[in-house]
């Protein structure tokens, strides 16, 4: 199993020497991924659904948020071999010649790096500065997938929905991956479940038992199309939620190694940490340092997958 990384991207303290740092030290240290996700400003009057719960005030590192893609594509050319991926891009907030085109680029530039994660959101004030009705994410999303894979195919595109229409067009780039590169999910409910056995390649959610997960698998395995290959697992892990309160130090490292544990029994191929809400972190220098306290990750990793080499032998 690969162990990856969320890359610095929240808070006033990330800059162009945190992000560097980070990444190249995450690439020599031998993990396997960075990872960027998606927001777009800070409403102070929140009244989404977040956390679960209504008006709940939002996470103040999301008062700064670096661009998604921006973020991706600094990485790629400041790394040589690790995975880039979004987890996730926020559906609503683009259009499929737009996004075919960015994504496109990243993996052209990163030389063919890319994984291209989509999610619905949950913020209905973002999606009013995008002029999208949050009530038509889902529909919305499924059209878009479709839509983004059209403008991926061999030339000319022609595409035609309840959303989008893009006329019979030449769209290029076209990405170096083919037939694309590698759709991810972080979706869990019932119909979350559905699209990703439907549309996407990768299942990546942020929590559950060894035995709910495994569950899951089996309910994306019974809906997948007999002509796709599996859906694959990769596990997201906190050392601190963005819902925990700011302050109470999470579950740090050894929640973190427990989660890891659980990737592990439930057979994930890929293991992303996410740090931008911890405590501990406050300053370039704390996010350079970041890769090698988790390295013990990787050796974990690592000593799973030769113990169950010598138990297949």
């Amino acid at each position: 199993m690969q162990i990856g990384l969320a890359l610095p991207q929240l808070g006033e303290h990330v800059d162009a020497a945190a992000v560097c740092d980070f990444a190249r030290n995450a690439e020599q240290l031998g993990f396997a991924g960075l990872w960027a996700q998606e927001h777009l400003f800070y409403p102070e009057q929140n009244e989404s659904v977040y956390g679960g719960r209504h008006t709940t005030s939002v996470h103040p590192a999301y008062r700064s948020v670096l661009g998604a893609t921006e973020l991706m594509a600094y990485t790629a050319a400041v790394t040589d071999s690790v995975l880039v991926g979004s987890s996730i891009l926020v559906a609503g907030y683009h259009r499929p010649v737009e996004l075919a085109q960015r994504l496109a680029t990243l993996d052209v530039l990163s030389g063919g790096r890319l994984i291209a994660g989509l999610g619905v959101g949950w913020s209905d004030e973002e999606h009013a500065q995008m002029d999208v009705d949050p009530r038509t994410r889902g529909r919305r999303m499924d059209e878009l997938v479709r839509a983004v894979e059209a403008c991926w195919a061999p030339d000319p595109v022609e595409f035609s929905g309840e959303f989008f229409d893009i006329p019979r067009s030449v769209v290029r780039p076209k990405p170096v991956q083919r037939p694309r590169p590698p759709l991810l999910s972080g979706l869990r409910s019932d119909r979350g479940l559905a699209r990703t056995a439907a549309l996407f390649d990768i299942w990546n959610p942020s929590s559950g038992t060894v035995d709910a997960l495994r569950e899951q698998m089996s309910t994306l395995a019974s809906a997948r199309p007999a002509d796709r290959a599996p859906v694959r697992l990769f596990l997201r892990s906190y050392l601190q939620r963005p819902t925990d309160e700011v302050g109470s130090g999470g579950q740090g490292t050894e929640g973190v190694i427990r989660d890891l544990e659980t990737a592990i029994a439930v057979g994930a191929e890929h293991f992303i940490v996410e740090c931008n809400f911890s405590d501990e972190v406050r300053s370039p220098a704390d996010w350079a340092a970041m890769p090698a306290r988790l390295a013990v990750l990787i050796e974990m990793a690592e000593a799973a997958s030769a113990g169950a080499e010598k138990e297949k032998v």
